[in-house]
């Protein structure tokens, strides 16, 4: 999905008929009653060689208060703040009206970018409604008729420039992951730059204080910050330079993401729209920090928020905020490290740094602990290093053998980088029993100095069968039929 395409308009005008033709699927509720759509709802759109995700909105009213019209124009207002493209629609029978002049404007100060289409143009009816939305100011209308599938190739021609700028910009913005080792062993590893700045994301549950954390980084109150949980619904991108205890400023890219409460607790759909932002962030950045609350550390969400930066084969850094307010230090340190190493095993020996947002202490340790993670996800083996390490380790616990075949791992080379991958080149494979890999993976972290980052190891198969085996037995063969011929 290369961009995100908001249906905005006002009630029916066709927005849910046109989402349904993109989608392929009759996923929205259509019907001539206005105002059926109240929920945002995101589909998987396609459109000839374009593949995008298409929002349908509620139908935008004239309102401002809290009744139920305000609360869906407000969603939509939010579907249009996160939309790259803003699709809006117009009802060509009806011509332009006083609202659709209004919400023309909105999208002038609030949209990127904007497409006019002027929906039910079929037939001569229309002609009149297509001519007054030139009046709009936003270029020219599209005739469509999203029931009858016309004007599609019209909508084709405008969306495929600004898809391909969008791609580019994904393209640019995205961190390289599972980099391919080259034969240089000692080539350096990805510098962050001003043009690809090492990219962290910070999440965490509600209130945890990621806001406060990033303005106290950037030495401003950029980020609106307050006690209240949730106040943080865009995952926000800002540019700094960190200068750490040394003076050296790293170009780094800071995503200020919403809280994350567990799924069951998440019932609004405008903060499903966060935290699905939230999760977006963590696959663009190189290094997540996890910001827990010290008074209530490690909450079930917390280990998922990890776990999942984990997954996606991120690198991890676990900090602990309010440590200022925190009385018995030396003993809550204690506990908090045996609750990470007993919780998030897959994670052992990832940086766990204590800091306070609201006075800045402890980031100098938490600049130190993001660079170190960064580093080590860039971590490169020599080969010969790693057959020498994997020999001592079959020594001490040679791998089982299943069923009476015993599995024989012969050689081992690291395949990629950022997260570190490897591969054992084996015999039977697939009854390689996990508990054996664990143990392998878990010699990788202690003796190549590789804590806390993913670590990925797998097996491949290398058959056991001779392949001089056939040709030495039709050796014999041979030899005895050219014998047996010379004496005839």
């Amino acid at each position: 999905m290369t961009f995100t395409l908001a249906i905005v308009g006002r009630p029916n005008v066709g927005k849910s008929t046109l989402f349904n033709r993109l989608v392929g699927k009759r996923l929205a509720l259509v019907d001539d009653q206005p105002g059926v759509t109240r929920d945002l709802r995101e589909g998987a759109a396609r459109l000839a060689d374009l593949r995008f995700t298409v929002i349908d909105t509620a139908g935008l009213e004239d309102v401002t208060d809290d009744s139920l019209q305000g609360r869906m124009r407000r969603l939509t207002e939010r579907a249009v703040d996160m939309a790259d493209i803003c699709l809006f629609l117009i009802d060509a029978r009806a011509g332009v009206t006083p609202t659709d002049e209004v919400f023309a404007e909105i999208l002038r100060r609030r949209a990127g970018h904007v497409i006019l289409a002027a929906n039910k143009a079929e037939g001569a009816a229309a002609d009149a409604g297509v001519i007054e939305a030139y009046g709009l100011g936003l270029g020219d209308p599209i005739r469509l008729s999203a029931e009858h599938g016309e004007g599609l190739n019209d909508l084709y021609a405008r969306l495929m420039p600004l898809a391909d700028g969008f791609a580019e910009q994904a393209e640019a913005d995205a961190p390289e992951t599972d980099v391919d080792v080259s034969d240089d062993i000692e080539a350096a590893p990805h510098a962050p730059s001003a043009a690809r700045p090492l990219q962290v994301a910070v999440v965490g549950r509600p209130n945890a204080g990621k806001s406060t954390l990033i303005n106290r980084i950037l030495g401003e109150d950029r980020l609106l910050t307050g006690p209240e949980p949730g106040i943080t619904r865009d995952a926000i991108s800002l540019r700094v330079d960190w200068a750490g205890p040394d003076g050296v400023a790293v170009p780094m890219r800071l995503f200020d993401t919403a809280g994350m409460r567990r799924k069951a607790k998440v019932q609004e759909k405008l903060e499903k729209l966060s935290v699905s932002d939230g999760l977006r962030a963590v696959k663009f950045a190189e290094v997540v920090v996890v910001l827990l609350d010290a008074a209530i550390p490690f909450e079930s969400q917390d280990l998922r928020i990890a776990d999942l930066a984990e997954r996606e084969g991120r690198a991890v850094v676990v900090a602990v905020n309010k440590w200022d307010v925190e009385e018995n230090r030396q003993e809550k340190l204690r506990e908090l490290r045996e609750s990470f190493e007993r919780l998030l095993p897959q994670l052992r020996g990832a940086p766990l740094v204590t800091v306070s947002a609201k006075t800045g202490r402890g980031l100098d340790r938490l600049h130190a602990a993001i660079l170190r993670a960064y580093e080590v996800w860039n971590r490169r083996v020599p080969t010969a290093a790693l057959n020498r390490w994997l020999s001592g380790m079959l020594e001490q616990h040679p791998p089982p053998a299943p069923q009476g075949k015993r599995i024989k791992l012969r050689y081992m080379t690291q395949a990629k980088t950022r997260p570190p991958g490897f591969v054992v080149m084996c015999s039977h494979p697939d009854k390689m029993p996990e508990s054996y890999t664990r143990y392998l993976v878990n010699g990788l972290r202690t003796d190549f100095d590789m804590p806390g980052t993913p670590i990925r190891l797998h097996m491949r198969g290398q058959s056991d069968r001779n392949p001089y085996k056939d040709r030495k037995k039709a050796g014999p063969s041979k030899l005895r039929k050219h014998t047996e011929g010379r004496r005839k």
